[in-house]
């Protein structure tokens, strides 16, 4: 089922829906064609009387409900396979935020991801609360519509927050009925700046997989955090955080082949036990594809734990805070990189709009070094300089970033995760990279334009890296 401006997207597929006997319906005025059926005049015709309860009498909570594509920023998107039962649970989610009926939620996150969908839409329907749907996130139109529809309630994307603090400031910033905030990613600055321009709005932020079997909820509104873990959760979604090694791309085994749990304070790679209580139900298609998240004989032999890909880390008061994506962490002179840690480094750099940092081989090094693509600020221009003091003055010297690239834009998913896979193949060779790169060099103590004469001594290894 699709918009009827979203035909296009489906065409070149059709013959092999057709050969699948899939039926294509189009919602849409004049939606029909030779190819497709028309479900806006089919709901027009369809009976009002309530449908019998033996055409569902086959659905349980553990039937598939719905598939829902994970990102793929580091890989193809997978479809995870979303049961009944989860839906409830999901849905059900936002009314431990403290929300009721009255409330009116504004959502301009993409409904083909959970965030939108099932936390916006689904929890809506959970409480009999109101929900504001915008086609695209819009910056210049954000607060005007929170205005225009009373709206007490938004949902956000750490990096919707940042766009939202980055435009021009206004004398209406805090002339809304805005009083929570539900979403994920919020960094601690942004969080800040956020409640200090637009007012007393309780940012509520938690952590989710869309096919995981573990999460965690901010309540108590800990700036930073992605949640608080309690007694209660922990019996409910038993999880650890272990230690990873980069380079191995895998948790760290003891002797006795066991993994092996990381301090508080500590980071450590988040894993969570299946079990019946939190399942993991994994994705369509391939059983390999499923079995990829399975972490076998961690603790002792035979258990089995859902790998989340992500690095968290639980301090002293029990709040937990998520550090990195193992696809985004690399190691450099035997240290790891956060590309999230550099990344936050760099935006504070006035001509600096948006950065993507990752992490490239060079030949006879071990490990990747960092690279940044960086887009620069409206009518700004590129300061090698000031790039130079500011990341020898902020950033050890492994964290470096020695490439940055100068993009026109960067590339994002719906939810504004940075496609980081091209980059990383393009590397950072002059002769196929259109986009202006520059190099770290210390004697100049500048970042200095990347000519193919550098570009061979480094790959030679007469430059020092």
């Amino acid at each position: 089922m699709l918009r009827k401006e979203l035909w296009s997207a489906v065409e070149e597929v059709l013959p092999a829906l057709q050969e699948e006997n899939y039926a294509v319906f189009v919602v849409g005025d004049d939606g029909t064609t030779e190819s497709s059926r028309n479900l806006s005049n089919k709901i027009q015709a369809a009976s009002d009387e309530a449908l019998p309860l033996s055409l569902r009498a086959h659905v349980t909570f553990n039937t598939p409900c719905v598939y829902i594509y994970t990102s793929g920023t580091t890989g193809l998107p997978k479809a995870a396979i979303i049961p009944h039962g989860r839906v409830h649970r999901i849905a059900s989610f936002i009314s431990g935020c403290g929300l009721s009926s009255d409330d009116v939620i504004y959502t301009t996150l993409p409904l083909y991801h959970s965030a939108g969908s099932l936390i916006g839409v689904g929890g809506c329907i959970f409480l009999g609360a109101t929900v504001v749907l915008r086609q695209k996130f819009s910056v210049s139109h954000f607060w005007d519509d929170c205005r225009r529809y009373n709206v007490t309630v938004i949902q956000y994307i750490g990096e919707v927050l940042r766009y939202l603090c980055s435009a021009p400031k206004r004398s209406s910033d805090r002339d809304h009925k805005v009083r929570k905030a539900i979403g994920n990613g919020a960094r601690p600055d942004v969080w800040k700046e956020f409640l200090n321009r637009f007012g007393n709005i309780q940012v509520c932020e938690f952590y989710g997989a869309t096919e995981g079997n573990v999460g965690f909820m901010n309540y108590v509104g800990k700036i930073g955090a992605s949640g608080r873990v309690s007694f209660f959760s922990k019996k409910l979604m038993p999880f650890h955080l272990v230690e990873y090694d980069v380079d191995q791309e895998a948790p760290v085994r003891d002797a006795n082949g066991h993994c092996i749990e990381v301090a508080k304070g500590e980071t450590g790679l988040l894993i969570a036990k299946i079990t019946s209580k939190s399942p993991f139900v994994g994705y369509a298609g391939s059983k390999s594809l499923t079995a990829k998240k399975h972490l076998r004989d961690v603790f002792s032999k035979g258990d089995l734990y859902f790998n989340s890909g992500d690095l968290m880390l639980l301090d002293k008061d029990n709040f937990i805070y998520f550090q990195d994506r193992i696809g985004d962490t690399f190691r450099w002179k035997g240290e790891n990189v956060s590309t999230n840690e550099v990344a936050d480094i760099l935006l504070m750099l006035d001509f600096v709009q948006e950065v993507c940092v990752y992490g490239v081989t060079v030949p006879g090094h071990e490990g990747r070094t960092g690279m940044a693509a960086i887009l620069l600020q409206s009518g700004r221009d590129f300061d090698g300089a000031q790039l130079y003091e500011h990341v020898t003055t902020h950033l050890p010297s492994y964290a470096q970033p020695r490439f940055v690239r100068e993009r026109t834009t960067i590339e994002t998913t719906g939810t504004f995760k940075y496609y980081k896979v091209t980059l990383v193949k393009e590397g950072f060779d002059p002769a196929t990279v259109q986009d202006a790169l520059y190099f770290l060099d210390n004697q100049k103590r500048s970042y200095i334009r990347m000519e193919e004469g550098i570009y061979n001594s480094i790959t030679t290894g007469q430059a020092r890296l």
